[in-house]
């Protein structure tokens, strides 16, 4: 009678109970490497990656919010959620070099004392004062491709019309004025604050402000250079407020009442996230004027 061959690991009829012990405790081990990473912050890590294919990026270490907000901390910080702005015409009135006003190329960006942050007045031999209610406006801007991480050292160039809806440089009477135009650079926070008048409404345009971002200061002199051009919407709660109640805007307050944002042709084809986005949030009154933020998502 033959002896049974010892039965080994690699035996066809061998048990694996000792095989299935080892793959058993190997599971458990990852399993609490795993949620030993989770605990540590890999959660964040996770959050972000998993929402790599949405148009909104959240940060680390931070609840969503709207898309309006921002926070900082010591220059460190960022934005709680973004999207990149959307890119849009600088109109026939920039004065960035990109065209000409009686066969002249203007170009208020290689003016001197363009880079200022109160806007009301001219500047560089022109003495104009532009009246209106009083309005500070910050912009936070943030880096849309990168979980929306301040951008220091930008600089955002900014201009609108008038109350009664003419730019300084262009319109009528006001060629040789050169107020609410101005350039600032973004500081730690990724922030600028400009000083100014609500802008008016003038026919066939929703009441706006447009911008231009370069990345920085020296880079800041000719249009070519820019790395987004957009606009913003103004909130038409505090347009109604404004037109209707403060001394210059009658006309502002008619024209307001034919165009909406849907219907106008640059806000038109937007998104309701891009809307919000770049629509300022205001506060204060006609008599106390209005401080406003907004976010500026730049995709760099």
């Amino acid at each position: 009678m033959k002896t049974p061959a010892k039965q080994t690991a690699h035996s066809p009829h061998f048990d694996g109970r000792l095989q299935d012990d080892l793959q058993l405790m190997q599971r458990n081990l990852q399993r609490r490497q795993a949620l030993s990473w989770l605990l540590a912050g890999g959660s964040a890590a996770l959050l972000v990656g998993c929402g790599g294919g949405s148009s909104e990026s959240a940060s680390t270490g931070s609840s969503s919010s709207s898309s309006s907000s921002s926070s900082s901390s010591g220059g460190t910080g960022s934005a709680t959620t973004c999207i990149a702005n959307a890119s849009e015409t600088a109109g026939p009135y920039p004065s960035d070099g990109s065209n000409t006003v009686n066969g002249m190329v203007s170009n208020v960006l290689q003016t001197s004392g363009v880079v200022r942050s109160d806007l009301r007045s001219s500047f560089g031999g022109a003495s104009g004062v532009a009246g209106g209610v009083p309005m500070t406006l910050k912009l936070s801007v943030v880096n849309s491709n990168n979980n929306c991480a301040l951008l220091a050292g930008y600089a955002v160039y900014l201009w609108h019309c008038t109350r009664e809806g003419a730019y300084s440089l262009y319109s009528s009477g006001e060629q040789d004025e050169n107020y609410l135009r101005g350039v600032q650079v973004t500081d730690a926070n990724g922030e600028v604050t400009f000083t100014s008048i609500f802008p008016g409404c003038y026919s066939g345009r929703y009441p706006h402000i447009h911008f231009e971002v370069y990345p920085s200061l020296a880079m800041a002199t000719l249009y070519t250079n820019r790395i987004l051009t957009s606009q913003m919407a103004l909130p038409r709660d505090v347009c109604n407020t404004v037109y209707a109640g403060a001394s210059g805007y009658s006309q502002s307050d008619s024209n307001l009442s034919g165009v909406t944002i849907a219907n106008d042709g640059v806000f038109g084809d937007n998104t309701t996230a891009q809307i919000a986005q770049m629509t300022p949030a205001f506060t204060g009154s006609v008599a106390a004027g209005y401080n406003g933020t907004v976010l500026v998502g730049v995709p760099v």
